[in-house]
């Protein structure tokens, strides 16, 4: 089921320039998205049908986006419907979608190469915040010669509204998959990811295959919006948290006034790589009672026993608060590596039986009371 996109957008941005959009489509009238000067509420009008018209005003927001106030958006019909949309294309007719901007996203020290690719699906494919879309890369299935290849699936890391506000785009989170071989010293592109390449090397204007969206796992439970949400991401893990905090944090959205309390837990290497740093620090600064926001960053940070600090550390020594807060009626979501689960939930176990308490029977009751969500790859 599509449903139309809404025609206009109120929007704050800043005057001035920024090099790290270097690679958008902005054509030289445009604004850019990191000045220090913010000019007044603009409206927008993204309903133009000439293809070079829309991209002159599509809109392409860098992370800096986070120094704005919030944004007012426009409903869009999906804040009505009771049920997420699912599967409103599939892999044998998939939606053909259109690269906005593709960023890269850490610094020179992180060890591999992560990018914020925007994708303007026109309205045509919508989502809940949580939800993945499918990504067909171009070319033919090296297994399946004359097929096309099989769908990677991306956690989208936006709102239904997009990063520009109008419900015409969605952002993934994309970490290049390359190969080393340690035999010839060097690194195999013939074994690099298809489709993550194809992602972090696309251009604006280039064309997209993309299926869903799918998922309802990690959607953002909004019934009650003084919750407690606990986010523990791993890497590229982050997306659809930062879908839930732009939606908390940066849109005004008239049916949902988050006063609750969000908690982001992030492991990454280093400092370098961590994602979207700028908004979730702005938060931080801007929602100090609704917001916490703790990093462990295994490269340079040391856990208690002196070892490398990972996510499963920090939680550790958080412990006491984070199984108050569960037995309080906590959400707690888990996006990462599927390789990030055991040593968290070793962790629970372990501080579950210093309290006296069977994981396996609160882990139990977590799951029937809706509490728990994990997505990992």
């Amino acid at each position: 089921m599509a449903h139309s996109a809404v025609s206009q957008v109120s929007v704050a941005v800043p005057v001035g320039s920024d090099l790290s959009i270097r690679r958008s489509i902005f054509k030289p009238h445009t604004l850019s998205f990191c000045g220090t000067l913010w000019a007044p509420i603009l409206t927008l009008d993204l309903s133009t049908k000439n293809a070079r018209s829309k991209y002159r005003y599509t809109i392409c927001m860098s992370v800096q986006q986070a120094n704005a106030p919030k944004v007012s958006v426009s409903p869009l019909q999906l804040e009505d419907a009771k049920e997420p949309p699912l599967n409103t294309f599939k892999p044998k007719e998939p939606y053909t979608a259109t690269i906005v901007s593709v960023e890269r996203l850490v610094g020179p020290k992180a060890p591999g190469e992560v990018c914020h690719v925007v994708i303007d699906h026109g309205g045509n494919v919508p989502y809940w915040e949580g939800q993945s879309y499918g990504v067909i890369p171009p070319g033919e299935n090296p297994k399946k010669p004359g097929s096309p290849h099989n769908v990677r699936l991306y956690s989208i890391a936006s709102t239904r509204y997009g990063d520009s506000f109008d419900g015409r785009t969605a952002s993934l989170c994309v970490r290049r998959a390359l190969y080393y071989d340690p035999e010839k010293g060097k690194e195999d592109p013939s074994k690099s990811g298809v489709c993550s390449n194809f992602l972090c090397n696309a251009k604006p204007g280039d064309k997209v295959q993309i299926t869903g969206p799918s998922g309802k796992i990690m959607l953002l439970p909004e019934d009650d919006p003084n919750a407690t949400h606990i986010m523990i991401a791993t890497g590229t893990g982050i997306a659809p948290f930062r879908g839930y905090l732009r939606r908390m944090f940066m849109e005004s959205v008239p049916k949902y006034k988050f006063g609750g309390l969000a908690w982001l837990f992030l492991g990454v290497a280093n400092s370098d790589s961590l994602l979207y740093d700028d908004e979730f620090s702005k938060y931080l600064r801007d929602h100090p009672d609704n917001f916490r926001y703790d990093t462990a960053l295994s490269r340079e940070q040391k856990n208690k026993n002196g070892g490398k600090m990972y996510v499963q550390d920090k939680i550790e020594d958080y412990s006491d608060e984070i199984f108050k807060l569960l037995d309080g009626g906590a959400h707690i979501y888990f996006c990462g590596l599927k390789g990030m689960m055991p040593g968290i939930q070793g962790t629970l176990k372990r501080v579950a039986e210093e309290r006296g308490v069977s994981w396996e029977e609160k882990l139990s009751q977590l799951k029937k009371n809706k509490q728990w969500h994990v997505e990992v790859y």
